[in-house]
Order: structure tokens, then C-alpha cells, then sequence
């Protein structure tokens, strides 16, 4: 299967919507899949590294929205059932009962398998990111280069 292809596009920055996400990719390349993500708008918080967050060279409203969006995949919400963070707790003891890795063991094993990890050009300026603040090996991409990608894939996700 070396020369199937999934595309990806991430929009939403939702725990449990990150982690399907993840854990299609993971097993494509387990199958030798190649693996595209394409983070949009609210995903590009799964791929904040708060390590590497900077204020510098930001506009108020871009300061601001900075200090309140999620900072990496562990503080994104639950989708449903949040509960002001009380359903991700319980989420995450449920999963620790049945041994399921959480999401940044997901990103992580995404990395080390080889997934590409694209942030999308124009939401990276609109929400006053830099690509120095994401994870390393992040690439931008333009919306023109992600449609002509997935063009080629064999499968298309929007998440």
C-alpha cells in the first residue's frame, strides 16, 4: 500500500475529534499510508507548543486570543458533554481504565511514524500565530497546494 495517500483537514479544536483524527492516522501508517494533515483554524491548537509561544510582534486582539485559545492538545474541550471540563475528565479516566493512550501520546506517535503536519497559511495569520510556535517539522501550507495534495489522496477527511 506504499503508494496510497490520506488527506486530512483538521478544523476543529475538539478533544475527541483531534483524537480520531489521530488514531486514523497512526493506523494508516501502520498500513504504509501517507499521511497528510491539514490544521485549520480552531486545529492548530493541537499543534501548539506551549514552550515555543511567543507575544512578540502581535497585535492586542492577537495577544488576547493568544492567552485564551488552547494551548497544545491536552487543554482542547470535549465536543459534547464538556461539562466545564468535567466530561474530559471522566473521558480520560475511562480511557486510563482501558489502557488507550491520551491525545498527546497520539500526536506524538504521529510524529515518530512520519505524519505531515501542514499548518494552513492563512489561518496561521488571521489567528496571529507564527509557525516557529508550533511543534517542530509543522510546514504552512496554502489552501491552493492542500487542494492540489489532496487531489491525489485516496481518501478525504474533514474533521
Amino acid at each position: 500500500m506504499d503508494d496510497k495517500k490520506l488527506s486530512i483537514i483538521l478544523f476543529s479544536g475538539e478533544y475527541d475529534k483531534a483524537m480520531a483524527a489521530l488514531i486514523l492516522a497512526n493506523s494508516a501508517r501502520e498500513m504504509n499510508i501517507t499521511v497528510n494533515i491539514f490544521f485549520a483554524f480552531w486545529g492548530l491548537s493541537l499543534i501548539r507548543d506551549p514552550a515555543r509561544m511567543s507575544m512578540d510582534d502581535k497585535s492586542a486582539f492577537e495577544k488576547m486570543f493568544g492567552l485564551v485559545a488552547p494551548k497544545g492538545p491536552e487543554d482542547l474541550p470535549l465536543s459534547k458533554m464538556n461539562f466545564a471540563g468535567l466530561g474530559k475528565v471522566m473521558l480520560k479516566e475511562m480511557m486510563e481504565d482501558h489502557d488507550t493512550p491520551d491525545l498527546t501520546a497520539f500526536l506524538k506517535g504521529a510524529q515518530k511514524k512520519g505524519v505531515n503536519f501542514y499548518a494552513c497559511k492563512l489561518s496561521v495569520e488571521v489567528m496571529g500565530y507564527k509557525l516557529e510556535e508550533f511543534l517542530p517539522d509543522v510546514k504552512e501550507q496554502t489552501a491552493n497546494e492542500y487542494l492540489a495534495d489532496a487531489l491525489e489522496a485516496d481518501i478525504q477527511l474533514f474533521i
